[in-house]
């Protein structure tokens, strides 16, 4: 197993989308370890004087298409051997600021809210690596808990070039605050190589997300990639040290639920054994649904299970 680094740069990121056809940018092999640098937000996101701005940044301003709207993605990479019908196991071993400022923006007809944001509002948070808060406009200290908002492979060839902003089969922009470092995810591959991205870091989200943006930033994630050839799973999943994660992505919420819910009963009665009806009731009784995001066109919906409950 090798250890690769892949900077961002104008040569290695995807301004706003994911695609089947685009070339990869790196090609690892499987159980590899790879450090990537992501960089977040256009033009109109910069902060003052005083803060450092990574200058690759600045490049993808000055030099990138931007054929849709979305998010500056870092990637892809290929991983040898990954086909359709497997999964690419994505361990998060890592993940640190790249900078010391983010933004927070809102606009009308946008969000959780879209009637009810009167002006379009972006706001730069400093953000202090020491302590490990953001300084909030009116004063407050808050953690920072950083993780990548879009972690995805590409999507079925026969889609062509789709925008960041929506997750779906392929993970992209799943914004999931419980995936930081320490924790798994599991995405099915659509394409040869698996064509692994990621961008749109966040140093600090609510479940929700409600106003369109968490505290966007930079940061550098270092991720083990790993195919799996016997798996069965059909649609992300991730799994915490303490665990177990089934996810639903849908423009209606209620579908989100209903999709999170069938794979931790199919989840359920795959690692211990019980009963659809058995499953049913474990997830009543201790198993947990959370909105993950309700501004991606497709919301997010995620059920949480402890795995001790299945041991």
């Amino acid at each position: 197993m090798s250890d690769h680094h892949l900077p961002a740069s104008v040569d290695t990121c995807a301004w706003g989308y994911f695609d089947a056809a685009r070339a990869p940018v790196l090609t690892i092999d499987s159980g590899d370890l790879v450090t990537i640098d992501t960089v977040s937000g256009g033009p109109e996101a910069l902060p003052g004087d005083g803060f450092h701005v990574p200058p690759e940044l600045l490049d993808i301003h000055a030099c990138s298409e931007r054929p849709v709207p979305g998010h500056i993605l870092t990637g892809p990479v290929a991983v040898r051997g990954a086909k359709p019908g497997h999964v690419l196991k994505v361990e998060i071993v890592d993940i640190q600021l790249r900078q010391d400022w983010g933004y927070n923006a809102m606009r009308p007809l946008s969000g959780t809210l879209p009637y009810d944001v009167p002006q379009a509002r972006l706001i730069n948070i400093p953000l202090d690596r020491t302590t490990n808060t953001a300084r909030l406009p009116w004063g407050l200290d808050l953690p920072l808990n950083p993780f990548f908002g879009v972690m995805g492979l590409a999507p079925p060839k026969s889609w062509g070039l789709i925008p960041s902003i929506q997750p779906r089969v392929h993970g992209g922009n799943i914004d999931n605050k419980e995936l930081v470092a320490g924790t798994t995810l599991y995405l099915p591959v659509q394409t040869e190589g698996a064509l692994f991205s990621c961008g749109d870091g966040h140093g600090a989200q609510g479940d929700g997300e409600v106003c369109v943006t968490a505290i966007e930033t930079a940061l550098s994630g270092s991720f083990r990639l790993t195919v799996l050839e016997d798996s069965d799973l059909t649609y992300p999943q991730a799994e915490t040290p303490t665990h177990w994660i089934t996810m639903g992505m849908n423009p209606d919420l209620d579908i989100c639920v209903e999709m999170a819910l069938r794979d931790m009963i199919a989840l359920i009665q795959n690692k211990a054994g019980l009963s659809w009806s058995d499953a049913y009731t474990l997830c009543s009784l201790a198993g947990d649904l959370r909105v993950t995001q309700t501004v991606n066109i497709c919301k997010g919906v995620h059920m949480m299970l402890n795995k001790t409950l299945l041991t």
